[in-house]
């Protein structure tokens, strides 16, 4: 029997808690790392439309809503009514987020600096190609039940 999901969640759990240490390292203790994923999706693209950020970070659209309420209430996101379409919102980083940045920016890369410790390019390459072939594959799976009766 094979072991990946189970590996992946463990990997999961122990990557959230050391990635929750390096941030307390870089002084952004009060960001989690999930509500990093979302200030990151919205440094690379700002500005966006609310189910697009879901779509980019992954996470379900009413478990999204809840984080942005929360970034909403610290002052590190604005959310405004689109002008094309008002029915959306589009989701913003604000200043006070956009000088976290650079802190963020050097705790991702020490937390790469641990994730891949002791590993070869190649072995990092097959890696990250064999993660992106599982993601795709649960996408299709999770359009697949969409589409299903």
């Amino acid at each position: 029997m094979r072991d990946g999901g189970n590996l992946l969640s463990q990997a999961h759990q122990l990557a959230g808690r050391a990635f929750a240490r390096v941030l307390k390292r870089h002084g952004i203790a009060a960001l989690s790392p999930g509500q990093g994923r979302i200030l990151y999706a919205l440094w690379r693209e700002d500005g966006i439309p609310q189910g697009e950020l879901a779509s980019k970070t992954k996470l379900e659209k009413s478990t999204l809503a809840l984080m942005l309420d929360r970034l909403e209430a610290d002052g590190l996101v604005d959310r405004v009514p689109d002008p094309v379409d008002a029915r959306r919102r589009i989701v913003r980083a604000t200043d006070a987020t956009r000088r976290l940045d650079v802190a963020y920016a050097r705790a991702s890369e020490e937390m790469i600096d641990v994730f891949y410790r002791g590993m070869p390019e190649s072995e990092i390459d097959r890696f990250e190609r064999s993660l992106r072939r599982i993601i795709a594959n649960l996408e299709e799976d999770e359009a697949g039940a969409r589409g299903a009766p």
